[in-house]
This record gives structure tokens, C-alpha cells and sequence, in this order.
């Protein structure tokens, strides 16, 4: 356990700068994560000092931009645009309802938060929407599959109708 003030950015920022200076680790091939982007940007500002201007080529950022930064750059290989956004669960819970109002789903019947976690296992199994349709088993499947297909279609072609 590392609390707060134990030194753990202290002893990351001068093992970068051994790897760096001492080991010849290219600096762009080094990645530090930290939990917040106040560390992170306080985390470059120290590296910065010990290493110079060499440390902008390093990925020091959270977690969530660096995996930002990945598909951003990796995006191209499923044809979808480099300037996606990335919904947070209000967004993604706002959708959702929109696509069950336009699909007539009753509320009552279809909770979006119950079609949100069945889409969201689908997802956590790699199952797409063609495959969720195929597999629906039930009325209340096929229904939660159809606004699986509908929430896909439109996250990807960016027609969120009424959204923001």
C-alpha cells in the first residue's frame, strides 16, 4: 500500500529517467499511467526536469486517454472516423431510450437499463447485433436485439436524432 505523499511518482519519474539516460530506452517507447490528469500532467513536469524536452515523446497520461490515443490511431482498421466520441453512461442511457420510444418499446416492459445491461453482456461477450438477432430466443430477446442494432446503427453513422 502507497498512500498519498509515500513517493511513488518520485520513484516512477527517476526510474524513467535511469531507463532513459542510463539504458538508452528510447523516450517514445515508454508509457507511465496514472489515475488522474493532474498527476499525469505533474508526473511529465518532473520527468520533463530530469530528462529535458526528450520526455514529450513519452506517453505519460490516465489510463483512459492513453487507450484514447490507441484507437484513435488505430481507428482507420474498422473504417470509422478518427474524431469518434466516446459516450459516458448518460450519453449511452440517452440513446438507448431514444431508440426504445422510436422502436414503440414500452417503458414498463422494456426498462432501458435492462436493454443497456443485456447489450452490455452482449458486448462483454464480443457478440455483435447480427449475431444478438440470431440467438434471440424469446419475444423480449428479439426486441432487446432489435434496439441493439438500432443503438449500433446509430452510434456509427452518428445519427443520434434529438441527441444533445
Amino acid at each position: 500500500m502507497a498512500g498519498a505523499g509515500s513517493g511513488k511518482t518520485r520513484v516512477l519519474t527517476r526510474r524513467i529517467c535511469y531507463l532513459v539516460s542510463q539504458r538508452r530506452v528510447h523516450p517514445g517507447s515508454i508509457l507511465a499511467i496514472t489515475f488522474t490528469n493532474k498527476a499525469a500532467a505533474e508526473m511529465r513536469g518532473r520527468v520533463m526536469d530530469l530528462v529535458g524536452n526528450r520526455a514529450k515523446l513519452m506517453w505519460v497520461s490516465t489510463f483512459h486517454s492513453a487507450c484514447v490515443r490507441i484507437l484513435r490511431s488505430e481507428i482507420g482498421r474498422f473504417n470509422m472516423s478518427r474524431t469518434f466520441s466516446i459516450y459516458d453512461d448518460a450519453d449511452s442511457k440517452r440513446l438507448m431510450q431514444l431508440v426504445a420510444h422510436d422502436l414503440d418499446l414500452d417503458p414498463k416492459r422494456f426498462p432501458v437499463r435492462a436493454i443497456m445491461n443485456w447489450v452490455s453482456h452482449c458486448k462483454n461477450e464480443l457478440v455483435d447485433h447480427e449475431s444478438a438477432a440470431s440467438r434471440a430466443r424469446s419475444p423480449l430477446e428479439e426486441s432487446y436485439a432489435e434496439a441493439y442494432r438500432e443503438y449500433q446503427r446509430r452510434l456509427i453513422s452518428g445519427q443520434c436524432a434529438g441527441f444533445r
